[in-house]
C-alpha cells in the first residue's frame, strides 16, 4: 500500500464524515466540504494510475461543480 492511497483513504472517510456532520448546515459549506472527499478519491486513484485519475478527476469534478452550484441556486431563489 503506496502513502499516497492510505492518505486518500483518510481524506475520503474525513471528508465524508465533515459532509455528513458539518456545523452551518447550509449549501455552500457541504460544497466547500466536499472537496476533501474528493481529493481523496484522486489520490487513490493516482496510486493505481496517474491518466485515468486526472482525467476522471476533471469530469467528475467539473460535471459535480455544475450540479450543486444549480442546486444552490434554485434553494436560494425559494427562500
Amino acid at each position: 500500500m503506496t502513502p499516497e492511497f492510505i492518505i486518500g483513504l483518510g481524506l475520503i472517510l474525513l471528508g465524508t464524515v465533515s459532509v455528513a456532520w458539518s456545523s452551518p448546515k447550509d449549501y455552500l459549506t457541504r460544497l466547500i466540504n466536499l472537496e476533501i472527499p474528493a481529493l481523496g478519491l484522486l489520490l487513490v486513484m493516482l496510486s493505481f494510475d496517474e491518466m485515468l485519475a486526472l482525467m476522471t478527476f476533471v469530469a467528475v469534478a467539473t460535471v459535480s461543480t455544475f450540479i450543486y452550484v444549480r442546486v444552490i441556486g434554485k434553494k436560494g431563489a425559494v427562500n
